[in-house]
């Protein structure tokens, strides 16, 4: 995973990443995922959003982040809500932690990030016999004006060359999650258990918006573009409520 700038945006990046849709555990629960007492590691943890959630649930995790920044954060987060959760600095591609140690690997919001070839054989190597590797990704939906504005603004970016290559991922997708993955994971012998969206919705202000499209990892000068042309065409109303999806995919690792 390549750290651009996130320094500079960790702490707009705790205020808007937290929108974990509550439908989310439980609907890994009746899909038989438990967390009570299960060894989990949390790889592009963040600053700590869902590992929280499953310490909740009584999971013995613990994250991992390349960010010092966000790192700091989650760490604020533990002492502030009274979490114990362990976080250290490690990549996908190199944990650090122990071998054949974890019954589940989460990773959210960040699979897109990895050097993916790397980043399984890494997985395959913490996880248990027949441990489970969970991936979730969100995004925003269209169907609003400030999506659909946001949505725009992006492509220019991406069409004058300011996102990251990393970011560009193959066009043919099945529920935003990119073909290739499903392809790499068979390869590697994980078998695909489920596959499922979750629709919700989040209350931004306009500047916790900006905040959070900011946070997206583009190229500095992208991310100055993508908030000055933003802030002059959204309204300065006092909430935006934006449609998202959950997509969740549940894979068990065979061989």
């Amino acid at each position: 995973m390549r750290e651009i700038e996130i320094g500079q945006v960790a702490t707009s990046y705790a205020r808007t990443r937290d929108d974990i849709p509550a439908s989310l555990m439980d609907s890994l629960y009746t899909r038989g995922i438990f967390f009570d007492g299960k060894s989990i590691a949390d790889i592009g943890c963040g600053t700590g959003a869902l590992t929280r959630k499953m310490a909740m649930r009584k999971a013995k995790v613990v994250g991992v982040e390349p960010s010092k920044d966000l790192l700091e954060n989650a760490n604020a987060l533990n002492r502030l809500k009274n979490y114990t959760i362990p976080y250290q600095q490690g990549t996908a591609e190199d944990t650090g932690l122990e071998g054949s140690n974890y019954d589940i690997v989460t990773v959210m919001r960040a699979w897109h990030q990895f050097d993916r070839p790397k980043a399984i054989k890494e997985i395959k190597r913490i996880l248990k016999t027949k441990g489970m590797l969970i991936v979730i990704d969100s995004m925003f939906l269209s169907g609003s004006a400030t999506v659909d504005k946001t949505s725009q603004v992006l492509t220019n970016l991406v069409n004058g060359g300011l996102m990251p290559n990393e970011l560009k991922t193959d066009s043919q997708r099945i529920n935003g999650f990119p073909v290739v993955w499903f392809d790499e994971w068979q390869k590697q012998g994980f078998e695909m258990i489920d596959f499922y969206k979750l629709n919700y919705s989040v209350n931004f202000t306009k500047d916790e918006w900006l905040d959070g499209v900011e946070s997206i990892r583009l190229e500095v000068e992208g991310q100055n573009k993508l908030r000055k042309e933003l802030a002059a065409l959204l309204p300065n109303e006092e909430s935006y409520q934006i449609p998202y999806a959950c997509n969740v995919c549940i894979l068990k690792l065979i061989k």
